[in-house]
């Protein structure tokens, strides 16, 4: 499924949930796939991809097109809040989605930081027994030598 119309499908559920009066710690889970969709609606946009099925144009206009959609749902969003909550719990919204961003980042680059130490760690490893196991084969050909038996 696209992203955008992720974040539609999520965007009418946020709409109908608030317009009822439901609290927004009740609809994290359709407010969060929404802003995943606007995220990925504009990240898809900001990134060159090329596809062998599409041309240029096509490629760059149907990201525009998902891109202007994203922005478009999130300012509806936002003046929904603004009317049914007040301009405070639109800037909560956005401190919080700034805050879970940034800790996601954290933990993606904690876990590149892992992946790269236990790499090295490996490497290590195998390279001194690699040296271990030369060292103990050498000894063992040269005694066998020695003693006349090569």
């Amino acid at each position: 499924m696209e992203p955008i119309s992720t974040a539609m499908a999520a965007f009418s559920v946020v709409s109908a949930g608030i317009k009822a009066g439901r609290d927004l710690g009740s609809l994290a889970k359709p407010l969060g796939q929404l802003f995943d969709g606007i995220d990925d609606a504009k990240g898809k946009h900001n990134k060159k991809k090329r596809s062998p099925f599409s041309s240029a144009n096509e490629e760059a206009l149907s990201t525009f097109i998902a891109k202007t959609q994203a922005e478009d749902l999130e300012q509806e969003l936002r003046e929904i809040i603004i009317n049914t909550r007040g301009i405070s719990a639109w800037h909560q919204l956005v401190a919080l989605r700034t805050q879970i961003r940034v800790d996601r980042k954290k933990e993606e680059e904690e876990q590149i930081k892992k992946r790269e130490e236990f790499r090295e760690a490996l490497t290590i490893w195998l390279l001194g027994g690699f040296i271990f196991f030369g060292i103990i084969g050498s000894l063992v050909l040269f005694v066998a030598w020695r003693m006349g038996k090569l």
